[in-house]
């Protein structure tokens, strides 16, 4: 009888043939959602982008940013990375990596990430989230990856109780609201520097200073993201037709209060809606609350759309082309910020009528510039180019 004595390594990066198509669906759909919520910043230079004097058609978009957009599509990139981190672990799992194996592909992978987001920061975009991921992805693989089902039910409470705070925010909204002693404030945001900038040196200073305070307000998104592992580790995107009751009622719901939760601010943001400064901060916060509803929300409707999708078809191929791609296609998106909207170069902003309204085409036209080169590679069956280097340095040349 032999023994085998082969070492137990791990393996490569994901093939197409074992990807799932709903969380590709979801990650290239919704970047349209962070470059309408990012161009409205860099326009603006603040955070949330908004025009605080809207006038006609940008009334109305700033309902619908409000409403669909700020603060509710970067939860839907926390409830995947989470997801895409059991996926991650599952493959090696499978390949007959040891445990030690897949933690040290994992730590390695979310390190790398660190210095993405660090490099994107200071040379493109302060609102980095990838640094953010892999503090985070090192945090869940550390903690929370080999726990188990009972451990993982913890975060169907915390959710619960998150639930409970949006109501209580929203009861003292309706309360201040009623009882107010009216005013005309406008919603709080916040002045972003290195978007003000009236050079590319002065920006990217600001930009490292700005990085690490951004970075740590967004880290409690490890909540949204170990949903997404819970959800992960019961194959609810790889298997949706087995789930369709639970994606349902979780696109309903999670949709539903964030659109609720959204209300109020949206309804100031468009000048329809007068309160004190005190009514409108306390929006704000029910705004940012209720925001991380719509991350399940909006996953949960790309699962649906999956099961009767098909990964062929030209849009949802050139869609899920773009998710495969979400890397290259988000850095993509901040290379197109700096060059057509920052103050030192084409200030496309501020050459025609609304700020908003041409914030708003650029948008649209720069993430389908990403699904058009996307669907190109994937015809090639190339990768995108920022996820070839996160490859090589996780796994190493052959991947």
């Amino acid at each position: 009888m032999s023994i085998d004595t082969a070492p137990r390594t791990s393996r490569g990066p994901v093939l197409r043939a074992e990807r799932a198509l709903a969380p590709d669906l979801a990650r290239g759909a919704m970047l349209l959602i962070i470059a309408l919520a990012n161009v409205a910043g860099v326009v603006f230079a603040g955070e949330p982008g908004l025009d605080v004097t809207p006038e006609g058609v940008d009334r109305g978009l700033n309902f619908l940013l409000f409403e669909l957009v700020h603060a509710r599509g970067y939860p839907v990139f926390a409830v995947m990375f989470g997801y895409g981190l059991v996926q991650l672990a599952r493959r090696q799992d499978a390949s007959g990596a040891t445990p030690k194996r897949v933690r040290s592909v994992l730590l390695r992978r979310n390190l790398w990430l660190v210095v993405f987001g660090f490099a994107h920061a200071a040379l493109l975009y302060y609102g980095d989230f990838l640094g953010a991921y892999g503090i985070v992805g090192i945090a869940m693989t550390v903690l929370l990856l080999r726990r188990g089902d009972k451990f993982h039910r913890v975060v169907l409470v915390l959710w619960a109780l998150s639930a409970v705070e949006v109501l209580a925010i929203g009861a003292m909204v309706v309360s201040g609201m009623l009882g107010g002693s009216g005013g005309s404030a406008p919603l709080p945001s916040g002045h972003v520097d290195s978007l003000a900038a009236p050079g590319y040196g002065a920006a990217m200073l600001d930009r490292l200073g700005e990085w690490p305070g951004h970075t740590l307000t967004v880290l409690p998104f490890i909540m949204i993201a170990w949903l997404g592992m819970w959800a992960a580790r019961r194959r609810i995107l790889e298997e949706p037709a087995r789930h369709r009751a639970l994606l349902t009622w979780t696109a309903a719901l999670g949709l539903g209060v964030a659109v609720a939760g959204g209300l109020p601010a949206a309804l100031v943001s468009a000048g329809w809606l007068h309160v004190d400064e005190s009514a409108a901060s306390l929006m704000m916060l029910l705004h940012g609350a209720s925001g991380m509803f719509a991350g399940p929300g909006y996953v949960a409707v790309f699962g649906l759309i999956a099961i009767r999708a098909n990964r062929s078809g030209t849009v949802v191929g050139a869609l899920s082309a773009l998710g495969q791609r979400s890397l290259s296609g988000y850095l993509f998106q901040s290379v197109a910020w700096l060059v057509l909207l920052a103050p030192f170069t084409l200030a496309l902003g501020d050459r025609f009528g609304s700020p908003t309204v041409t914030g708003l085409i650029t948008a649209v036209a720069v993430w389908l510039a990403t699904v058009l080169i996307a669907r190109q590679l994937d015809k090639r069956k190339q990768p995108g180019p920022a996820e070839i280097v996160l490859r090589r340095l996780t796994y190493g040349p052959r991947a």
